[in-house]
């Protein structure tokens, strides 16, 4: 049964997209996901989508938006250097968040869509309701929810 396990994660983390929403998110969304990347000799792909209004105006400037976006893929790198993995980054526009991730997902042929929901924050807000949803009904992809890295050494 073990192999069977070890067989599955190693699957499931060979090629995770791994959407991100904000600096913060990113870096504990990489300290969850990356250990687990590095021990199968994973190469993940770290995503993150700016939601457009679809006629609407934006929330914020998309130059700003942009900006955020880099500062977010640079601290995936500095968390893929310091475990030994080197990471891809992929900036996606569009006005359905889930469809943007899943469309990313598969151009990228990724084995899982991998996220650490934190809650309280941009991030959960990206990922609660329809997105979190959208995700989990209507990926046919393996979605896996995993545990903030700092989260789990506390409750043990």
């Amino acid at each position: 049964m073990d192999d069977l396990v070890d067989d599955a994660s190693e699957s499931l983390f060979a090629r995770p997209l791994v959407p991100v929403a904000g600096e913060d998110d990113a870096r504990a969304t990489a300290a969850a996901v990356l250990p687990r990347v590095a021990a199968v000799g994973g190469r993940p792909v770290f995503v993150h989508v700016i939601e457009k209004a679809g006629g609407a105006p934006d929330k914020a400037p998309l130059e700003q938006r942009e900006e955020l976006a880099e500062e977010l893929f640079a601290a995936v790198r500095r968390a893929g250097e310091d475990a030994g993995v080197t990471v891809e980054t992929d900036l996606r526009y569009g006005t359905d968040v889930a469809d943007a991730i899943i469309d990313a997902a598969h151009e990228f042929d990724a084995t899982c869509i991998a996220f650490t929901p934190r809650g309280g924050s941009r991030w959960w807000d990206l990922f609660s309701g329809d997105t979190r949803d959208a995700l989990v009904t209507e990926s046919d992809l393996p979605v896996v929810a995993l545990p903030d890295a700092s989260e789990e050494g506390e409750s043990s």
